[in-house]
Protein backbone atom coordinates (compact mmCIF):
# COMPACT_ATOMS: atom_id res chain seq x y z
CA UNK A 1 0.00 0.00 0.00
CA UNK A 2 0.96 3.76 -0.91
CA UNK A 3 2.03 5.51 2.30
CA UNK A 4 2.35 9.11 2.46
CA UNK A 5 3.93 8.75 6.09
CA UNK A 6 6.36 6.44 5.23
CA UNK A 7 7.22 8.45 2.55
CA UNK A 8 7.54 11.78 4.33
CA UNK A 9 9.77 9.84 7.56
CA UNK A 10 12.13 8.33 4.30
CA UNK A 11 12.63 12.05 2.59
CA UNK A 12 13.15 14.15 6.05
CA UNK A 13 15.74 11.30 7.03
CA UNK A 14 17.41 12.22 4.43
CA UNK A 15 16.85 15.72 4.09
CA UNK A 16 18.63 16.31 7.55
CA UNK A 17 21.50 14.34 6.12
CA UNK A 18 22.40 17.53 3.70
CA UNK A 19 25.27 19.65 3.66
CA UNK A 20 23.42 22.63 1.72
CA UNK A 21 21.75 25.44 3.46
CA UNK A 22 18.54 24.64 3.32
CA UNK A 23 16.85 28.40 1.71
CA UNK A 24 12.61 29.22 2.19
CA UNK A 25 11.38 30.03 -0.92
CA UNK A 26 8.84 32.72 -2.28
CA UNK A 27 5.40 32.08 -1.74
CA UNK A 28 2.31 32.96 -3.78
CA UNK A 29 -0.06 35.17 -3.06
CA UNK A 30 2.40 38.76 -3.17
CA UNK A 31 1.11 40.22 -6.82
CA UNK A 32 4.67 42.49 -6.21
CA UNK A 33 6.64 40.01 -5.85
CA UNK A 34 5.31 37.98 -8.67
CA UNK A 35 5.62 41.65 -10.53
CA UNK A 36 9.04 41.76 -9.57
CA UNK A 37 10.57 38.80 -10.48
CA UNK A 38 8.81 38.32 -14.06
CA UNK A 39 9.88 41.95 -14.89
CA UNK A 40 13.88 41.09 -14.13
CA UNK A 41 13.43 37.84 -16.28
CA UNK A 42 11.52 39.52 -19.07
CA UNK A 43 14.15 42.30 -19.46
CA UNK A 44 17.05 39.90 -19.01
CA UNK A 45 18.50 40.44 -15.71
CA UNK A 46 16.93 37.21 -14.37
CA UNK A 47 17.27 34.12 -16.67
CA UNK A 48 15.49 31.94 -14.97
CA UNK A 49 11.72 30.09 -14.85
CA UNK A 50 9.01 32.32 -13.66
CA UNK A 51 5.96 29.45 -13.87
CA UNK A 52 6.12 27.65 -11.26
CA UNK A 53 5.47 28.79 -7.13
CA UNK A 54 6.98 28.77 -4.57
CA UNK A 55 10.00 29.33 -6.19
CA UNK A 56 13.00 29.18 -4.16
CA UNK A 57 15.40 32.31 -3.17
CA UNK A 58 18.32 30.55 -4.09
CA UNK A 59 16.71 30.13 -7.88
CA UNK A 60 16.50 34.17 -7.53
CA UNK A 61 19.96 34.96 -5.96
CA UNK A 62 22.02 33.06 -8.03
CA UNK A 63 20.16 33.88 -11.12
CA UNK A 64 20.18 37.73 -10.22
CA UNK A 65 23.97 37.23 -9.62
CA UNK A 66 24.61 35.18 -12.79
CA UNK A 67 23.33 38.13 -15.20
CA UNK A 68 24.81 40.82 -12.78
CA UNK A 69 22.79 43.66 -14.83
CA UNK A 70 19.86 44.46 -12.66
CA UNK A 71 21.64 47.18 -10.68
CA UNK A 72 22.43 48.84 -14.04
CA UNK A 73 18.80 49.16 -15.17
CA UNK A 74 16.86 52.26 -13.33
CA UNK A 75 13.88 50.38 -14.74
CA UNK A 76 14.27 47.34 -12.21
CA UNK A 77 15.27 49.67 -9.26
CA UNK A 78 11.97 49.50 -7.58
CA UNK A 79 11.77 45.72 -8.22
CA UNK A 80 15.02 44.55 -7.48
CA UNK A 81 14.91 46.79 -3.93
CA UNK A 82 11.49 45.11 -3.11
CA UNK A 83 13.08 41.13 -3.63
CA UNK A 84 16.01 42.18 -1.99
CA UNK A 85 14.27 43.47 0.97
CA UNK A 86 11.85 40.27 1.07
CA UNK A 87 14.86 37.93 0.60
CA UNK A 88 16.86 39.46 3.55
CA UNK A 89 13.69 39.03 6.02
CA UNK A 90 12.52 35.34 4.44
CA UNK A 91 15.55 33.77 3.70
CA UNK A 92 17.61 34.74 6.95
CA UNK A 93 18.56 32.21 9.17
CA UNK A 94 17.73 31.99 12.77
CA UNK A 95 13.88 32.19 14.04
CA UNK A 96 11.28 34.67 12.24
CA UNK A 97 7.38 35.04 13.59
CA UNK A 98 3.95 36.53 12.21
CA UNK A 99 0.81 36.85 13.47
CA UNK A 100 -2.14 37.76 10.56
CA UNK A 101 -5.86 38.79 11.54
CA UNK A 102 -8.37 37.84 8.42
CA UNK A 103 -12.00 38.17 7.76
CA UNK A 104 -14.79 38.65 5.12
CA UNK A 105 -18.06 39.44 5.07
CA UNK A 106 -18.75 36.38 2.48
CA UNK A 107 -15.87 33.59 1.30
CA UNK A 108 -15.09 34.72 -2.10
CA UNK A 109 -15.93 32.26 -5.13
CA UNK A 110 -13.05 33.75 -7.33
CA UNK A 111 -9.96 33.16 -6.00
CA UNK A 112 -6.81 34.60 -8.52
CA UNK A 113 -3.02 34.63 -7.78
CA UNK A 114 -3.19 36.95 -4.92
CA UNK A 115 -5.52 35.01 -2.49
CA UNK A 116 -6.85 36.38 0.38
CA UNK A 117 -9.06 35.38 3.78
CA UNK A 118 -11.15 31.99 3.07
CA UNK A 119 -13.62 32.27 5.51
CA UNK A 120 -15.32 34.39 7.74
CA UNK A 121 -12.57 34.56 10.57
CA UNK A 122 -9.43 33.76 10.70
CA UNK A 123 -6.67 34.00 13.49
CA UNK A 124 -2.94 32.36 12.40
CA UNK A 125 0.36 32.88 14.55
CA UNK A 126 3.39 31.47 12.80
CA UNK A 127 6.96 30.59 14.03
CA UNK A 128 9.99 29.53 11.33
CA UNK A 129 12.72 28.08 12.12
CA UNK A 130 16.27 27.97 9.42
CA UNK A 131 19.47 26.59 10.37
CA UNK A 132 22.21 25.21 8.28
CA UNK A 133 20.56 22.55 6.28
CA UNK A 134 17.23 22.76 7.48
CA UNK A 135 13.83 25.14 7.60
CA UNK A 136 10.30 24.55 9.38
CA UNK A 137 7.29 26.52 10.28
CA UNK A 138 4.65 26.15 12.58
CA UNK A 139 1.25 27.37 11.89
CA UNK A 140 -1.73 27.40 14.17
CA UNK A 141 -4.80 29.06 12.27
CA UNK A 142 -8.11 29.36 13.91
CA UNK A 143 -11.14 29.83 11.23
CA UNK A 144 -14.41 31.26 12.55
CA UNK A 145 -17.58 29.41 10.92
CA UNK A 146 -15.50 27.72 8.04
CA UNK A 147 -17.12 26.52 4.61
CA UNK A 148 -15.18 22.68 5.23
CA UNK A 149 -16.31 22.74 9.02
CA UNK A 150 -12.15 22.46 9.81
CA UNK A 151 -11.46 25.19 12.11
CA UNK A 152 -8.54 23.98 13.51
CA UNK A 153 -5.43 24.29 10.40
CA UNK A 154 -2.40 23.75 9.84
CA UNK A 155 -1.77 25.20 6.80
CA UNK A 156 1.73 26.51 5.97
CA UNK A 157 3.61 24.08 7.73
CA UNK A 158 6.56 22.60 7.26
CA UNK A 159 9.63 20.75 7.41
CA UNK A 160 12.32 21.17 4.29
CA UNK A 161 15.82 20.01 4.47
CA UNK A 162 18.58 19.94 1.60
CA UNK A 163 20.73 17.34 0.15
CA UNK A 164 23.11 18.73 -2.65
CA UNK A 165 20.93 20.82 -5.15
CA UNK A 166 18.03 19.06 -4.06
CA UNK A 167 15.11 20.52 -0.95
CA UNK A 168 12.87 17.73 0.91
CA UNK A 169 10.05 18.28 2.94
CA UNK A 170 6.82 17.44 4.33
CA UNK A 171 4.34 20.15 5.20
CA UNK A 172 0.38 21.73 3.37
CA UNK A 173 2.19 24.92 1.49
CA UNK A 174 0.70 26.39 -1.12
CA UNK A 175 1.37 25.78 -4.99
CA UNK A 176 0.82 27.94 -8.41
CA UNK A 177 2.14 26.16 -11.43
CA UNK A 178 1.42 28.11 -15.23
CA UNK A 179 2.04 31.74 -16.30
CA UNK A 180 -2.04 32.81 -15.28
CA UNK A 181 -2.46 35.66 -13.01
CA UNK A 182 -6.25 34.51 -12.45
CA UNK A 183 -6.14 31.25 -13.01
CA UNK A 184 -4.20 27.86 -13.17
CA UNK A 185 -5.38 24.71 -14.92
CA UNK A 186 -3.34 22.37 -13.31
CA UNK A 187 -3.20 23.31 -9.59
CA UNK A 188 -3.47 26.81 -7.94
CA UNK A 189 -4.72 28.24 -4.22
CA UNK A 190 -8.26 28.41 -5.06
CA UNK A 191 -8.19 25.43 -2.37
CA UNK A 192 -6.65 24.80 0.77
CA UNK A 193 -3.10 23.64 0.44
CA UNK A 194 -2.96 19.43 0.30
CA UNK A 195 -0.35 18.14 3.06
CA UNK A 196 2.16 16.36 1.42
CA UNK A 197 5.58 15.32 1.33
CA UNK A 198 7.76 16.74 -1.84
CA UNK A 199 10.63 17.21 -3.93
CA UNK A 200 12.67 19.56 -5.88
CA UNK A 201 15.71 21.79 -7.11
CA UNK A 202 16.32 24.08 -5.09
CA UNK A 203 18.45 26.45 -7.52
CA UNK A 204 16.90 25.95 -11.29
CA UNK A 205 20.60 26.46 -12.41
CA UNK A 206 21.27 24.71 -16.01
CA UNK A 207 23.13 21.47 -15.95
CA UNK A 208 26.90 21.74 -16.41
CA UNK A 209 27.36 18.95 -18.89
CA UNK A 210 27.49 20.33 -22.72
CA UNK A 211 25.20 17.69 -23.58
CA UNK A 212 22.14 19.26 -21.96
CA UNK A 213 23.10 22.81 -21.48
CA UNK A 214 20.92 23.67 -24.29
CA UNK A 215 18.02 23.04 -21.94
CA UNK A 216 18.91 25.98 -20.07
CA UNK A 217 17.66 26.76 -16.69
CA UNK A 218 15.37 24.09 -15.24
CA UNK A 219 13.34 23.11 -12.30
CA UNK A 220 11.45 20.09 -11.49
CA UNK A 221 8.94 19.37 -8.57
CA UNK A 222 6.88 15.88 -7.25
CA UNK A 223 4.52 15.75 -4.44
CA UNK A 224 2.73 13.26 -3.12
CA UNK A 225 -0.79 14.19 -0.90
CA UNK A 226 -4.04 12.65 0.34
CA UNK A 227 -7.76 13.73 0.18
CA UNK A 228 -9.86 14.30 2.91
CA UNK A 229 -11.87 11.18 4.20
CA UNK A 230 -14.81 12.38 3.62
CA UNK A 231 -15.41 12.09 -0.36
CA UNK A 232 -16.99 9.06 -2.75
CA UNK A 233 -13.55 7.83 -3.06
CA UNK A 234 -12.18 8.01 0.87
CA UNK A 235 -8.60 9.05 1.28
CA UNK A 236 -7.39 9.26 -2.66
CA UNK A 237 -4.53 10.14 -3.24
CA UNK A 238 -2.66 12.46 -5.22
CA UNK A 239 0.89 12.83 -7.14
CA UNK A 240 1.74 16.06 -9.10
CA UNK A 241 4.32 16.56 -11.23
CA UNK A 242 6.32 19.58 -12.96
CA UNK A 243 8.81 20.24 -14.81
CA UNK A 244 10.05 23.87 -16.63
CA UNK A 245 12.57 24.76 -18.58
CA UNK A 246 14.15 27.86 -20.63
CA UNK A 247 15.86 27.11 -23.54
CA UNK A 248 16.03 30.64 -24.87
CA UNK A 249 16.12 33.47 -23.10
CA UNK A 250 12.73 34.75 -21.92
CA UNK A 251 11.11 31.86 -23.09
CA UNK A 252 9.67 29.49 -20.25
CA UNK A 253 8.24 25.82 -21.18
CA UNK A 254 6.07 24.03 -18.45
CA UNK A 255 5.15 20.43 -18.06
CA UNK A 256 2.67 19.09 -15.38
CA UNK A 257 0.69 16.66 -14.49
CA UNK A 258 -1.53 15.59 -11.85
CA UNK A 259 -2.28 12.02 -10.64
CA UNK A 260 -5.59 10.85 -8.56
CA UNK A 261 -5.29 6.95 -7.38
CA UNK A 262 -5.76 4.78 -4.80
CA UNK A 263 -7.76 5.41 -2.03
CA UNK A 264 -10.59 3.24 0.19
CA UNK A 265 -11.57 -0.23 -1.78
CA UNK A 266 -9.18 1.14 -4.78
CA UNK A 267 -5.37 -0.07 -5.45
CA UNK A 268 -2.79 1.52 -4.73
CA UNK A 269 0.20 -0.48 -5.26
CA UNK A 270 3.29 0.04 -7.27
CA UNK A 271 2.05 -1.32 -10.24
CA UNK A 272 -0.70 0.90 -10.02
CA UNK A 273 1.44 4.03 -9.32
CA UNK A 274 3.54 2.41 -12.49
CA UNK A 275 -0.05 2.00 -14.93
CA UNK A 276 -0.80 5.44 -13.84
CA UNK A 277 2.43 6.73 -14.64
CA UNK A 278 2.70 5.77 -18.58
CA UNK A 279 -0.53 6.72 -18.92
CA UNK A 280 -2.31 3.33 -18.91
CA UNK A 281 -5.86 4.09 -17.49
CA UNK A 282 -8.50 6.65 -19.00
CA UNK A 283 -10.71 2.91 -19.37
CA UNK A 284 -7.77 1.23 -20.86
CA UNK A 285 -7.84 -1.32 -17.52
CA UNK A 286 -11.77 -1.65 -17.78
CA UNK A 287 -11.33 -3.52 -14.56
CA UNK A 288 -8.73 -1.97 -12.59
CA UNK A 289 -8.24 1.52 -13.78
CA UNK A 290 -5.80 2.78 -11.68
CA UNK A 291 -7.03 6.37 -11.64
CA UNK A 292 -7.81 9.40 -13.20
CA UNK A 293 -5.16 12.17 -13.72
CA UNK A 294 -5.16 15.26 -16.12
CA UNK A 295 -2.02 16.84 -17.94
CA UNK A 296 -0.67 20.28 -18.62
CA UNK A 297 1.46 22.80 -21.15
CA UNK A 298 2.69 26.46 -20.72
CA UNK A 299 4.31 28.38 -22.75
CA UNK A 300 5.71 32.34 -21.60
CA UNK A 301 7.36 34.71 -23.30
CA UNK A 302 8.83 37.46 -22.01
CA UNK A 303 10.57 40.53 -23.66
CA UNK A 304 11.63 44.21 -23.07
CA UNK A 305 10.00 46.87 -25.01
CA UNK A 306 11.72 50.07 -23.82
CA UNK A 307 12.02 50.53 -20.63
CA UNK A 308 9.42 48.40 -20.29
CA UNK A 309 8.31 44.43 -20.55
CA UNK A 310 5.57 42.54 -21.81
CA UNK A 311 4.75 38.94 -21.94
CA UNK A 312 2.36 36.39 -23.71
CA UNK A 313 1.09 32.87 -22.25
CA UNK A 314 -0.96 30.03 -23.02
CA UNK A 315 -2.04 26.78 -20.90
CA UNK A 316 -3.66 23.77 -22.22
CA UNK A 317 -4.62 21.48 -20.04
CA UNK A 318 -6.31 17.51 -21.12
CA UNK A 319 -8.03 15.60 -19.17
CA UNK A 320 -7.26 12.34 -20.82
CA UNK A 321 -4.78 10.70 -23.23
CA UNK A 322 -4.28 10.46 -26.86
CA UNK A 323 -1.50 9.02 -28.63
CA UNK A 324 0.68 10.40 -25.58
CA UNK A 325 -0.53 13.85 -25.82
CA UNK A 326 -3.34 15.63 -23.63
CA UNK A 327 -6.85 15.18 -25.20
CA UNK A 328 -10.35 16.78 -24.15
CA UNK A 329 -8.70 19.78 -23.91
CA UNK A 330 -8.86 23.41 -21.87
CA UNK A 331 -7.59 26.30 -22.79
CA UNK A 332 -6.06 29.18 -20.98
CA UNK A 333 -4.82 32.48 -23.35
CA UNK A 334 -3.56 35.44 -21.73
CA UNK A 335 -0.96 38.51 -22.23
CA UNK A 336 0.58 40.88 -19.65
CA UNK A 337 2.92 43.96 -19.63
CA UNK A 338 4.45 46.33 -17.40
CA UNK A 339 4.27 50.23 -17.86
CA UNK A 340 5.72 53.41 -15.47
CA UNK A 341 3.15 56.21 -15.10
CA UNK A 342 4.21 58.84 -12.48
CA UNK A 343 6.61 57.75 -10.19
CA UNK A 344 4.85 54.21 -9.78
CA UNK A 345 4.84 51.05 -11.52
CA UNK A 346 2.20 49.08 -13.09
CA UNK A 347 1.60 45.49 -14.01
CA UNK A 348 -1.51 44.86 -16.24
CA UNK A 349 -2.52 41.54 -17.46
CA UNK A 350 -5.49 40.00 -19.72
CA UNK A 351 -6.94 36.32 -20.01
CA UNK A 352 -9.04 33.89 -21.33
CA UNK A 353 -10.28 30.57 -19.93
CA UNK A 354 -12.76 27.92 -21.56
CA UNK A 355 -12.87 24.36 -19.07
CA UNK A 356 -15.03 23.45 -21.47
CA UNK A 357 -13.05 20.31 -23.31
CA UNK A 358 -12.95 20.49 -26.67
CA UNK A 359 -14.82 23.63 -26.94
CA UNK A 360 -11.92 26.01 -27.98
CA UNK A 361 -10.80 24.31 -30.74
CA UNK A 362 -13.20 21.33 -31.50
CA UNK A 363 -16.76 20.19 -30.72
CA UNK A 364 -17.56 20.65 -26.77
CA UNK A 365 -17.74 17.89 -24.40
CA UNK A 366 -19.73 19.02 -21.36
CA UNK A 367 -19.33 17.25 -18.52
CA UNK A 368 -15.50 16.00 -18.34
CA UNK A 369 -12.96 18.61 -17.24
CA UNK A 370 -11.85 17.98 -13.50
CA UNK A 371 -14.17 14.64 -12.88
CA UNK A 372 -14.19 11.23 -13.48
CA UNK A 373 -16.71 8.35 -13.10
CA UNK A 374 -14.86 6.62 -10.21
CA UNK A 375 -13.59 9.91 -8.22
CA UNK A 376 -17.00 11.63 -8.42
CA UNK A 377 -15.98 14.37 -6.03
CA UNK A 378 -13.66 15.32 -8.45
CA UNK A 379 -10.15 17.27 -8.26
CA UNK A 380 -11.62 19.21 -5.58
CA UNK A 381 -10.57 19.60 -2.02
CA UNK A 382 -12.95 19.87 0.95
CA UNK A 383 -15.48 21.51 -1.63
CA UNK A 384 -13.29 23.52 -3.90
CA UNK A 385 -11.63 23.11 -7.47
CA UNK A 386 -7.64 22.56 -7.09
CA UNK A 387 -7.06 24.40 -10.37
CA UNK A 388 -9.81 26.39 -11.99
CA UNK A 389 -11.00 28.86 -9.36
CA UNK A 390 -13.96 29.01 -12.16
CA UNK A 391 -14.54 25.07 -12.44
CA UNK A 392 -14.78 23.21 -15.14
CA UNK A 393 -17.24 23.80 -18.45
CA UNK A 394 -16.58 27.37 -17.86
CA UNK A 395 -15.78 30.39 -20.00
CA UNK A 396 -14.26 33.67 -18.39
CA UNK A 397 -12.33 36.96 -19.40
CA UNK A 398 -10.45 38.94 -16.98
CA UNK A 399 -8.66 42.21 -17.03
CA UNK A 400 -6.27 43.30 -13.99
CA UNK A 401 -4.12 45.79 -12.59
CA UNK A 402 -1.78 46.25 -10.04
CA UNK A 403 -0.59 50.01 -9.73
CA UNK A 404 2.53 49.78 -7.23
CA UNK A 405 3.04 53.41 -5.78
CA UNK A 406 6.53 54.46 -4.50
CA UNK A 407 5.59 54.31 -0.70
CA UNK A 408 5.09 50.48 -0.46
CA UNK A 409 1.80 50.63 -1.02
CA UNK A 410 -0.28 48.67 -3.70
CA UNK A 411 -3.53 49.14 -5.50
CA UNK A 412 -5.16 46.12 -7.71
CA UNK A 413 -8.12 46.10 -9.64
CA UNK A 414 -9.75 43.30 -11.73
CA UNK A 415 -12.51 42.63 -13.63
CA UNK A 416 -13.87 39.84 -14.50
CA UNK A 417 -16.63 37.63 -16.85
CA UNK A 418 -17.42 34.52 -16.59
CA UNK A 419 -20.29 32.08 -18.11
CA UNK A 420 -20.25 29.33 -14.71
CA UNK A 421 -21.61 25.99 -15.90
CA UNK A 422 -22.09 26.11 -19.45
CA UNK A 423 -23.82 22.77 -19.80
CA UNK A 424 -26.45 23.48 -16.89
CA UNK A 425 -26.03 20.12 -14.96
CA UNK A 426 -24.62 19.35 -11.51
CA UNK A 427 -21.31 17.43 -11.56
CA UNK A 428 -19.98 16.81 -8.15
CA UNK A 429 -21.17 14.20 -5.43
CA UNK A 430 -21.29 16.44 -2.47
CA UNK A 431 -20.80 14.10 -0.10
CA UNK A 432 -19.78 15.38 3.04
CA UNK A 433 -22.50 18.01 4.28
CA UNK A 434 -20.41 19.98 6.66
CA UNK A 435 -18.55 21.33 3.48
CA UNK A 436 -20.12 24.17 1.32
CA UNK A 437 -19.21 22.67 -2.40
CA UNK A 438 -17.95 25.66 -4.42
CA UNK A 439 -19.65 24.52 -8.06
CA UNK A 440 -22.02 25.93 -9.93
CA UNK A 441 -25.29 24.37 -10.33
CA UNK A 442 -26.83 25.72 -12.77
CA UNK A 443 -25.51 27.85 -15.72
CA UNK A 444 -25.47 31.43 -14.89
CA UNK A 445 -23.37 34.64 -16.28
CA UNK A 446 -21.23 37.23 -13.41
CA UNK A 447 -19.36 40.39 -14.00
CA UNK A 448 -17.05 41.05 -11.10
CA UNK A 449 -15.15 43.85 -10.20
CA UNK A 450 -12.40 43.37 -7.34
CA UNK A 451 -10.89 46.46 -5.65
CA UNK A 452 -7.80 45.72 -3.39
CA UNK A 453 -5.86 47.90 -1.41
CA UNK A 454 -2.68 47.42 0.55
CA UNK A 455 -0.07 49.54 3.13
CA UNK A 456 1.25 49.29 6.25
CA UNK A 457 -0.40 50.33 9.21
CA UNK A 458 0.77 49.75 12.92
CA UNK A 459 4.28 48.07 12.37
CA UNK A 460 2.70 45.55 10.09
CA UNK A 461 0.37 45.26 6.94
CA UNK A 462 -3.12 45.37 6.13
CA UNK A 463 -4.82 44.40 3.02
CA UNK A 464 -8.16 45.46 2.42
CA UNK A 465 -10.37 44.01 -0.69
CA UNK A 466 -13.91 44.90 -1.97
CA UNK A 467 -15.92 42.81 -4.40
CA UNK A 468 -19.31 43.05 -6.27
CA UNK A 469 -21.06 40.86 -8.95
CA UNK A 470 -24.12 41.91 -10.73
CA UNK A 471 -25.96 38.63 -9.46
CA UNK A 472 -25.46 36.26 -6.41
CA UNK A 473 -24.29 32.78 -7.80
CA UNK A 474 -25.84 29.52 -7.33
CA UNK A 475 -23.88 26.89 -6.02
CA UNK A 476 -24.04 23.37 -4.98
CA UNK A 477 -24.45 23.90 -1.28
CA UNK A 478 -26.23 27.24 -1.61
CA UNK A 479 -25.95 30.56 -3.10
CA UNK A 480 -23.12 33.51 -2.08
CA UNK A 481 -23.44 37.27 -2.06
CA UNK A 482 -22.92 39.48 -4.92
CA UNK A 483 -20.24 41.96 -2.86
CA UNK A 484 -18.00 41.58 -0.20
CA UNK A 485 -15.58 43.48 2.13
CA UNK A 486 -12.37 41.45 3.79
CA UNK A 487 -9.34 42.57 5.48
CA UNK A 488 -6.18 41.05 6.43
CA UNK A 489 -3.27 42.44 8.70
CA UNK A 490 -0.23 40.22 9.15
CA UNK A 491 2.01 41.61 11.68
CA UNK A 492 6.21 40.22 11.18
CA UNK A 493 8.21 40.16 14.80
Amino acid sequence: MFSVQGLAISILTAAVAGQAAAAPWLEPGDPRARHAVQQLADRGHLNRTVTTWPMMWATVDSGLKEQGSARTDATVTSANAYLSFEQNYQAAGGMRNDITLAGTTETPFIRGFDGGPREAGEATARVELQAQNWAARASFTYALDPEDDESIRLDGSYLAGTAANWVLGAGAIDRWWGPGWSNSLILSTNARPMPAVWLNRKDAKPFESQWLSWIGPWQFTVFAGQYEKERAVPNAKLIGMRATFRPVQGLDIGLSRAIMFGGDGRPEDASTIWNAFIGKDNGQLEENDPGNQIASIDIRYGFPVGDNSMSVYSQMMGEDEAGAFPARKSWLLGTGWTTRLGDSQQQWYLEYTNTTADDFLGDAIPSITYEHSTYQTGYRYYGRNMASTFEGDAEAATLGAYNFFPNGHNLGVVITWADLNKDGGSRVAATNPAVFYNVSTVQQEVVLLDIRYGRPLFGGWLNFKGQAADTRLILESGSKQDWLLSIDWIYRF
